[in-house]
């Protein structure tokens, strides 16, 4: 019974685990390409790679690139010519290359990407909209595919969002270069980051100011070192709202108005920058007690320790010895030079007589606490009767204040660029896509990323399963406790069960269940046999040789002894009682009351 409760339990827990990793495949069953499943055969299953198809939208989005022909790379994209300010001519330069080419372990035959291939170096390359993205009521959505695939160190792989301007040359693409957003991952050290900056202008100065959205709350680890491929998405709309998304998924969201620093609009009071505390401020809590004096037999001079008077030298200390002396085996370096280096001396190591020694050397007192030590008297301190409170400078109307409550107004978009400096080398970007139109975007996402992933998932074989278990508990903690229940306690209950199965039934509990139901012991049935047999006994004192034989009565024949007693003992208890009662009958008359005495019983022997 024991061993099905735990199978159930076993069956149950799998099922679960088994339908929460399932959760996570569930988007690539509709796709129309999906898992190329083989017949099975003898041996490792291999897995045939699909091959690349472009994807194709109905109408032509603000911006899309998916990289299928170097040709029509070479005429969209340009390489930057410029060089950063402020820096070393060598380290000045944009000279990192850039290659279009099929991923190394590319799940989709033919499948091109952009793919960042130089270490410590400056990269910047950038493409026109094929028409100017204006924030006028409909959502900003851009998303693209990343993968690291030698994981990353310290780089980024962030887009910027270009603002439009009248004279745009693609060339002089730089670090200062103005932008409308910068969307995407960044890392170095141990810091993963997510970033989505905007410049907001201001309405009152027309400066323009970087806003950077609060920082996700997940765990982005993953996403750096797992080596696939990623889609980031970044969603404005119009009513202020934002979503940053990966691989479909929502990892940050919030508000321009609230959940961006520095905010928007700027507060409407600000401290008075002309205000000054006045010199009588006074802005101490406490003071000392101006009436406290020190007492007459406080001494400050008491040191804090004093030598222990009672201490005596141990026996054996030895003060003639040093405890340090110059190691006699140390040699003088051959490029010593006493003019110099000075005059050469040998280091000093442990006097080796002084190590069964209590000690060697000049032999002093130990230190104990002084009991008239007080230290330095200071008077108490009391509560300041003139406290005025902590100073705070007067609060004034902002003169820059302002209300911008459409930051989603955010200034056109005319390119999108990369400029990165990166540890790391093959970061390949592919599947850029600007849009105002949500179905658009998921027709796009369907056509590219979903199925670069089903490929992706259906290459790695075997690993599948475990990196869907991990891909759910990523998202999901909790199931590393399902985990546990459904996997490690059925096979603790399972070991503990045999464990007890072997120890068998107590003996306490055989002859409890034996007086029961009047069942022989083991030990009744041999005590049985040795009374059937006779046995000799020891001769005497006297030296009888003969001996004498003693015969012992069956177990039977002494229950039926028993049950006679009884009998005998149920009829001298019946008699008493007779007589009992006649004696009771005459005292009761001979007695004027008419209470009984109570009735006697002899007591039963065991």
């Amino acid at each position: 019974m024991r061993l099905f409760q735990l199978g159930l339990a076993l069956v149950l827990g799998i099922l679960l685990v088994s339908l929460g990793v399932q959760a996570e495949f569930d988007d690539d069953d509709n796709l129309e390409d999906g898992v190329v499943e083989d017949e099975p055969v003898p041996g490792p299953v291999t897995v045939e790679k699909q091959r690349y198809q472009a994807p194709s939208l109905q109408k032509k989005p603000f911006f899309a690139e998916s990289f299928d022909s170097e040709e029509d790379f070479k005429k969209k994209w340009t390489s930057s010519q410029a060089k950063k300010d402020n820096i070393e001519e060598e380290l000045a330069k944009y000279d990192g290359k850039w290659s279009l080419e099929e991923p190394k372990d590319s799940a989709l035959i033919g499948d091109l990407g952009l793919v960042l291939k130089t270490k410590a170096k400056h990269h910047a390359v950038a493409s026109k909209l094929d028409r100017p993205f204006e924030f006028k009521g409909k959502p900003f959505i851009v998303s693209y595919d990343v993968k690291f695939q030698n994981g990353i160190d310290c780089g980024g792989a962030y887009v910027k969002l270009l603002t439009k301007t009248d004279k745009f040359d693609l060339k002089s693409f730089h670090d200062k270069t103005p932008y409308t957003v910068m969307f995407g991952p960044d890392k170095c050290g141990l810091d993963h980051k997510l970033h989505f900056i905007f410049r907001h202008k201001n309405p009152k100065t027309g400066e323009f100011e970087e806003k950077h959205a609060k920082k996700p709350s997940g765990n982005l680890d993953k996403y750096f070192t797992d080596k696939k491929t990623h889609l980031y998405t970044l969603v404005v709309n119009p009513d202020n709202t934002f979503e940053v998304l990966i691989d479909n998924s929502v990892v940050n969201s919030g508000s321009l108005l609230q959940d961006v620093n520095p905010p928007v609009n700027p507060p409407k009071e600000i401290d008075d920058p002309n205000d000054k505390k006045p010199a009588d401020w006074d802005e101490n809590e406490k003071i000392a007690d101006p009436n406290a004096k020190k007492p007459d037999d406080w001494d400050e001079d008491q040191p804090m320790e004093i030598p222990d008077t009672a201490a005596v030298k141990p026996a054996g200390w030895l003060d003639d010895e040093e405890a340090l002396i110059p190691d006699p085996d140390a040699q003088r370096p051959k490029d010593w030079d006493e003019e110099m280096d000075g005059e050469w001396e040998a280091p000093l190591i442990d006097n080796p007589v002084c190590k069964d020694a209590p000690g060697c050397g000049e032999w002093t007192r130990p230190n104990i606490p002084n009991p008239l030590y007080k230290g330095k008297w200071r008077p108490a301190m009391i509560d300041n009767p003139n406290y005025q409170g902590e100073w705070k400078p007067q609060r004034i109307a902002n003169p820059n204040y302002f209300e911008d409550l459409e930051p989603y107004k955010m200034s056109s978009i005319g390119a999108l660029g990369l400029e990165l400096w990166s540890m790391t080398d093959e970061i390949v970007f592919d599947n850029f896509i600007i849009t105002d139109d949500r179905e658009e975007h998921s027709v796009w996402v369907q056509q590219t990323w979903e199925r670069k992933r089903a490929a992706e998932q259906a290459t790695t074989g075997n690993g599948a399963f475990v990196q869907g278990i991990l891909d759910v508990t990523h998202e999901r903690p909790w199931l590393w406790a399902v985990f546990l229940v459904v996997i490690v306690l059925p096979i603790v209950l399972l070991i503990a069960y045999c464990c007890m199965s072997k120890e068998g039934p107590k003996q306490e509990d055989l002859d409890a269940a034996r007086k029961k139901t009047d069942e022989a012991s083991p030990d009744d049935d041999a005590k049985e046999e040795q009374e059937n047999v006779t046995e000799p006994t020891d001769p005497g004192a006297a030296g009888d040789a003969t001996g004498k034989t003693r015969g012992k009565k069956s177990k039977a024949a002494l229950e039926q002894e028993e049950e006679e007693e009884e009998a005998e003992e149920e009829a001298d208890v019946s008699q008493g009682s007779q007589e009992e009662e006649e004696e009771e009958e005459v005292a009761q008359s001979k007695s004027d009351s008419p209470r009984r005495s109570p009735r006697k019983r002899r007591t039963r022997k065991d």
